[in-house]
């Protein structure tokens, strides 16, 4: 990598093998703090300042996540996401200081895995990546908190905790943060996550669009409902296609048996 990449300092290994992200972040200030607090967590950080650099970056390195800004100087995050996903299918975690829907649409049709807006609460987004499948720590993963409050008691299907949700051949562990299909882990981003969940605490109701945008990307207003189609599209793909029903003109169910 070249100077211009503006590559950050790494931190000492925790355990034999730490997790590499690739920061590309304009910001200095943001670049710095999502460095800094990636790295008490264990995490091994690279940055870089602009979109080309970046790809550069990407390129000369080995990475496990890439952490993008949607808005980067020479080539912008979504040109990135795009050139990226030409040679490679690394998790990207796509960022914006824009609240648009668009924005997050944009991320999701160029590749990205999943999405936050900024400011960025740092302590949020080392909780993100830790629900995913890409912790430095795999025991530490083990140890995930419990599942949003109301949702743990409820149970589907055949007896089973009541922490544990199923759905055919689908079991949602609401605890360990665990999603199963068939008895093989199901790879969910954050958002796709906290979507099955909120099909999960209503299994047979139809949801709305709109209510998915409230409650699974905390919108307060009439944004995008495509990001929702787009989300629902690629968890089906996860958890089988028939699991969650199209109601049309109303919005979509998850199927209990």
């Amino acid at each position: 990598m070249t100077s211009n990449a503006q590559v950050g300092s790494v931190s000492e290994a925790r355990g034999p093998a730490p997790v590499s992200v690739l920061v590309v972040e304009d910001d200095a200030t943001i670049r710095r703090a999502v460095q800094l607090a990636l790295e008490r967590y264990g995490y091994r950080v690279d940055v870089a300042a602009d979109g080309l650099d970046g790809l550069e970056a990407f390129r000369a390195g080995a990475y496990d996540l890439l952490i993008l800004d949607v808005m980067l100087p020479a080539l912008d995050g979504i040109g990135l996401c795009t050139r990226i996903r030409e040679e490679s299918s690394v998790p990207v975690l796509m960022m914006s200081a824009r609240g648009d829907a668009l924005d997050v649409v944009a991320g999701l049709e160029a590749g990205g895995d999943d999405y936050v807006v900024k400011p960025v609460d740092t302590a949020v987004m080392v909780a993100l990546l830790r629900r995913a499948t890409f912790s430095p720590d795999a025991e530490e993963a083990a140890l995930r908190r419990t599942g949003p409050a109301g949702r743990g008691g409820r149970t589907a299907g055949r007896a089973a905790p009541d922490h544990v949700l199923t759905f055919g051949d689908l079991t949602v562990d609401t605890r360990g943060m665990e999603v199963r299909r068939a008895g093989e882990t199901v790879a969910l981003t954050p958002t796709e996550l906290r979507l099955l969940l909120e099909f999960a605490a209503a299994p047979g109701t139809v949801l709305d669009r709109r209510r998915l945008l409230r409650e699974v990307w905390d919108y307060g207003w009439e944004g995008d409902t495509r990001v929702v189609d787009l989300c629902v599209l690629r968890l089906r793909k996860k958890i089988g296609g028939g699991r969650i029903e199209t109601v049309r003109g109303f919005g979509y169910k998850l199927v209990r048996g």
